[in-house]
């Protein structure tokens, strides 16, 4: 978690700073063998050397992108959670609780989905 520790250092609310944590520490846990790094200023995880998923932190909200691939693929899911979204990310605010079941696929779908992936974005 140190290598986070200076993204987490910038969030004022120490609610979400800590709601956040937790999130990347979960990350951590379930998915030992992902890479974290801070890349494009915010925490993300890869798998040889591809993006699998990456995080930021609005005032309200944190937010979780695995490309736009997981839109189309979870898009039923993330309405169903009550969760707002957009193109490449999903939108979860502080005051909602962490669909750590839906991560989790997300996760798990780009793993296997992006295994013979060479590059660090889809094409």
């Amino acid at each position: 978690m140190a290598l986070y520790d200076d993204y987490l250092a910038g969030i004022d609310n120490l609610e979400h700073r800590q709601k956040f944590a937790q999130v990347l520490k979960w990350v951590e846990a379930h998915y030992p063998n992902l890479e974290g790094r801070i890349a494009w200023k915010q925490p993300m995880f890869t798998d040889h050397g591809t993006f699998i998923i990456g995080f930021s932190v609005a005032k309200a909200h944190f937010s979780f992108a695995g490309e736009a691939k997981i839109i189309t693929v979870f898009e039923k899911e993330i309405q169903q959670a009550g969760l707002s979204y957009g193109k490449k990310l999903v939108r979860v605010g502080f005051d909602q609780e962490v669909p750590y079941e839906l991560l989790a696929k997300v996760i798990e779908f780009n793993l296997n989905d992006k295994k013979d992936c060479q590059t660090f974005w889809r094409k």
